[in-house]
């Protein structure tokens, strides 16, 4: 039986600079593939540092990965050192991805808040990929100023899709910026969806992700068609350790994507 512990080595093929904190890793493994769906998320070790639950950026279609990496840490630090050529190690995928097939079909509303857009990349690029499969896109998407907003060059393409609408927001304006300041739950107010064929999907912050909910409730979303993806500690990424918990669930092996009716009895999701 193969040790669950035990990382494969993958080479970095391109480093992108996203924002002063973030950056893109193009690799591929150094023998055989992963199959794996958008959601799921990756286990990524530096040898003699340290190792990083990180979510999956790029698409199953795809003939390299993606992650994208925010420094807020010692492996994170050391993610953003890489160059061509160096080595990471990746245990995976785990948790249980996007409900693809409830989405068949239906339009949905993305809503991402600072590096809560790469695991909402995987899901929007396989849509767009797979076009005639689903309804129209809205992708609303808020970081703290300008400079922050990840995969910029990607925006611009997205908005110019068909059936898909693009709002961005920042927490704070510069000089030159022209689009909405404010929250990102408020661009909810730009959007009209028909409720009864459309799915939220949600990613960032906690507190962002707890009034998005509570915004979408109130506009009548069904508890069901609520979908988030939730970050942890999650050291095992196989429900071993117990870093991951909130109350009887393991956000490892349960989500990371939850929708709110299962998790709405939870302590700390209750609205």
């Amino acid at each position: 039986m193969k040790n669950p512990y035990v990382p494969q080595p993958a080479t970095i093929k391109e480093v992108k600079k996203e924002t002063s904190d973030v950056v893109t890793l193009k690799f591929s493994l150094d023998s055989g593939n992963l199959n794996y769906k958008p959601g799921q998320f990756l286990e990524v070790s530096v040898f003699g540092v340290g190792e990083a639950p990180i979510s999956i950026a790029s698409t199953p279609n795809q003939k390299e990965m993606e992650l994208s990496v925010k420094k807020v840490g010692s492996v994170t630090s050391e993610l953003h050192k890489l160059s061509v050529g160096d080595k990471i190690w990746i245990r995976g995928p785990y948790g249980n991805g996007f409900p693809i097939e409830k989405l068949r079909g239906k339009d949905v509303i993305f809503v991402g808040g600072g590096i809560g857009l790469p695991p909402l990349r995987s899901l929007i690029n396989y849509m767009l990929n797979n076009r005639k499969d689903f309804g129209k896109l809205y992708i609303l998407y808020g970081a703290r100023t300008p400079v922050d907003l990840v995969f910029r060059d990607e925006l611009e393409v997205w908005r110019t899709g068909k059936n898909v609408e693009v709002h961005l927001t920042v927490d704070k304006a510069v000089e030159g910026w022209t689009g909405h300041v404010g929250v990102v739950p408020n661009l909810l107010k730009k959007i009209k969806p028909d409720i009864k064929k459309t799915y939220a999907v949600i990613c960032g912050p906690e507190i962002m992700i707890k009034f998005t909910v509570k915004a979408l409730l109130e506009m009548g979303f069904p508890e069901n068609q609520i979908i988030f993806t939730l970050e942890r500690m999650m050291k095992c990424g196989i429900g071993k350790c117990g870093r991951c918990n909130i109350g009887s669930k393991y956000v490892c092996i349960d989500g990371p994507v939850f929708s709110y009716d299962e998790i709405k009895k939870e302590q700390e999701f209750r609205l």
